[in-house]
């Protein structure tokens, strides 16, 4: 008997670690994110005041993809377009254009990296990531929407209070998120060199689902949904499509795919 009370206080301050150790994540986290959009404003306004040029990075991606070229993996896909650049470039200078779409760019991809997801590319004025679920879907499927959130939060308060300044629009974005199995490809025999990319459904309905977003708004599909930790859940409600709207089905049941939107 003596010896079970002692196995469940142990499992009890086991518990109680690991409870601690997510809550200071959290508060990290926190932190983090303020620093992240004081950085975020430090280098649009270098790049908007002085030219600022950003950085390389080491291309973690193609390194993930290589390793798993001709493999099916299970990702978490995320899809972010910049709402309206076909009128900024109407509302501002053209010198400016390239500098504001770069920044913008560079720094949702900075967020993805800070969220320990990948930047597959950037398409124009969009940028692709995505986050390995092969070992854990769940969390995979929590930071791609944390990421997601911290997206928004970087532009409204970190981008935007320096457009501003210069008297040029806010940024706003579409996202799309979603979950799957994605296949890797090569396109040619050159193991090093050879372009690599993603294709499967996954990347597909992220797309789709992004282009049905509204500005600054945040939509998932079921299959992330369905892994979100029951707090995440909370922050995001069915969307209710007008007939023949959404017309796209699940892979599993063939019913129509739910997407959720984020209400915050």
């Amino acid at each position: 008997m003596e010896e079970n009370n002692v196995e469940k206080k142990s499992d009890s301050n086991n518990k109680k670690e690991v409870v601690d150790m997510l809550l200071s994540s959290a508060s990290e986290k926190t932190l983090d994110s303020e620093s992240m959009i004081l950085e975020t404003q430090k280098r649009v306004w270098g790049a908007l005041k002085k030219g600022y040029q950003y950085s390389g990075v080491a291309n973690e991606s193609d390194k993930f993809l290589r390793k798993n070229v001709f493999s099916k993996v299970d990702l978490v896909v995320i899809y972010v377009d910049l709402v309206g650049s076909t009128t900024m470039t109407l509302e501002m200078p053209e010198e400016k254009i390239a500098i504001i779409i770069s920044s913008f760019a560079q720094e949702m991809a900075a967020v993805i990296r800070q969220h320990e997801g990948y930047v597959l590319k950037f398409v124009g004025d969009a940028v692709i990531g995505y986050f390995d679920a092969q070992s854990n879907g769940l969390l995979a499927s929590d930071s791609a929407v944390n990421c997601a959130k911290s997206m928004i939060s970087v532009i409204q308060k970190g981008i935007n209070p320096i457009l501003n300044q210069y008297d040029y629009p806010d940024l706003m974005v579409k996202i799309g998120v979603d979950f799957g199995q994605n296949m890797v490809v090569r396109y040619g025999a050159d193991a090093e060199h050879s372009h690599v990319d993603l294709m499967g459904p996954a990347m597909n309905i992220a797309a789709k689902i992004q282009n049905m977003a509204k500005p600054n708004q945040i939509l998932i599909g079921n299959d992330v949904y369905q892994r979100l930790h029951p707090n995440l859940q909370r922050d995001f409600v069915s969307v209710v499509w007008k007939k023949d709207e959404w017309k796209y089905r699940s892979r599993v049941t063939g019913e129509i795919y739910k997407v959720y939107e984020f209400k915050g």
